[in-house]
């Protein structure tokens, strides 16, 4: 499956996950339902990935988690925020660099429609 057929995936499950819960929670309530979602709808999926930082020789462990990572292709993740800015962009880039995926998905599940509070980053 291709990234753009994984992200209409995705996007559907995150929109369901919304509907039902609505604003208000924290990220890790949604995080939770929307991997449920995305299992249910049969994709593999794996939370709070580890992403190493490499500096020449160096392997650095700094805690940095993609909160998703969809069929080991796109990374979503998840904000319960006012509105995104800069450095919610640029961390899904440096997890879409860092790991070398083409596609992220930025969901803002703080807003009143969830069409409102998506991201598509590619790399």
């Amino acid at each position: 499956m291709t990234e753009n057929e994984l992200s209409k995936i995705i996007i559907g499950c995150a929109i369901e996950v919304h509907k039902q819960l609505g604003p208000g929670l924290l990220e890790s309530a949604y995080q939770e339902c929307l991997f449920f979602e995305l299992k249910k709808a049969g994709l593999m999926v794996r939370k709070e990935v580890p992403m190493p930082i490499v500096y020449k020789e160096i392997k650095l462990d700094h805690g940095y988690r993609i909160d998703l990572l969809v069929e080991e292709k796109v990374v979503v993740e998840i904000k319960t925020v006012d509105a995104f800015n800069d450095v919610h962009l640029a961390q899904v880039l440096t997890y879409l660099c860092l790991g070398e995926y083409k596609l992220g998905l930025l969901f803002n599940f703080q807003t009143t429609v969830l069409k409102n509070g998506i991201k598509r980053i590619i790399n």
